[in-house]
């Protein structure tokens, strides 16, 4: 699609032409730095034949003359001349903001090692990850499993660069940024007993078998953010690290799972499974991307982060 630049406006009323292409700038500029078409023709990579057709396209569309030419010489006319002289700025701009874009890619190249608090974070992270590869070709991102369940002491030993977490962490080194809010549901098969509840109560609890990602407890936000403060513990806990495995104990009937809606995409089955709240106001938690205060003036952990408070707010 050719670039349109700008309007022309003549005694209030449009010209003929109502925007002016980028290649007839270069057209005129070219012709008054070599002098004439003929000498043009390498500099713009067109016949002389092609060049003539442009110029005459752009005069028609136009309405006045750009050029008189006797022989082999090639002057501007008055309404060219004005032609020129804004060619000559518009072209002057935007060749300086594709300098300044590509210093700002420049500075958006490097390599991120990201980590999470939960195993549930990472169904959400592969799109994301794959998505920032399509848009920041430059950006180099590791998923760092390894450091689940430790990722603010991994970045203060540098082994990760950027964790997610529910919790900030209080330490004047890092930088913890708010990136979205979820709620925590508890999912059930539909022949659950506690199916028809308005919502589960910390009593519910001690009857249910509850299906977790993996130990310790103080990693499952239903545990910690509700169970804990209550004294209460689950009848029975199972760690199943694979959703795939967890969900497949749910929809026999084996237990129930607590996990955001948004995790599960990919996997659930509406038909079979029932959400239901967690307390009466719901268990909700905040989500935090946590970096080093010595990497906030790298360009590509700015732009990680930015894109994923902008991705994930959606969900």
């Amino acid at each position: 699609m050719a670039l349109k630049i700008f309007q022309l406006v003549y005694s209030g009323e449009p010209l003929a032409l109502r925007t002016m292409e980028i290649k007839y700038f270069k057209l005129i500029k070219t012709i008054v730095e070599e002098g004439s078409i003929a000498n043009s023709t390498d500099k713009l990579f067109l016949t002389q034949s092609a060049l003539s057709h442009q110029l005459r396209e752009m005069e028609e569309r136009l309405g006045f003359k750009v050029f008189t030419r006797t022989r082999n010489k090639w002057k501007l006319t008055e309404e060219g001349a004005e032609i020129y002289a804004l060619g000559n700025i518009i072209l002057e701009n935007i060749e300086r903001s594709f300098k300044n874009i590509e210093q700002l890619r420049m500075g958006s190249a490097g390599n991120i090692k990201v980590s999470t608090e939960c195993y549930s974070f990472y169904q959400g992270l592969s799109s994301f990850i794959q998505k920032m590869g399509l848009l920041y070709p430059e950006i180099n991102i590791d998923l760092i499993v390894e450091a689940t369940h430790q990722p603010i002491p991994k970045i203060l030993s540098k082994e990760i660069d950027i964790a997610i977490v529910t919790e900030r962490p209080i330490n004047e080194t890092l930088c913890s940024i708010e990136i979205y809010e979820d709620e925590i549901f508890a999912i059930m098969h539909h022949e659950n007993t506690l199916k028809n509840k308005a919502f589960l109560d910390t009593k519910d609890f001690t009857t249910t078998h509850l299906i977790i990602h993996s130990f310790p407890l103080e990693t499952v936000s239903v545990y910690e953010q509700f169970l804990k403060p209550n004294k209460i513990a689950p009848k029975k806990i199972t760690a199943i690290p694979l959703t795939e495995v967890a969900l497949e104990m749910v929809h026999a009937n084996m237990g129930i799972m607590c996990m955001p809606k948004w995790a599960l995409k990919s996997f659930i089955d509406y038909e079979r499974l029932v959400f239901k709240r967690i307390g009466r106001n719901g268990l909700k938690r905040m989500h935090y991307a946590v970096f080093r205060k010595s990497d906030q003036t790298k360009k590509y952990i700015t732009d990680f982060v930015s894109n994923f408070a902008d991705s994930f707010s959606t969900n």
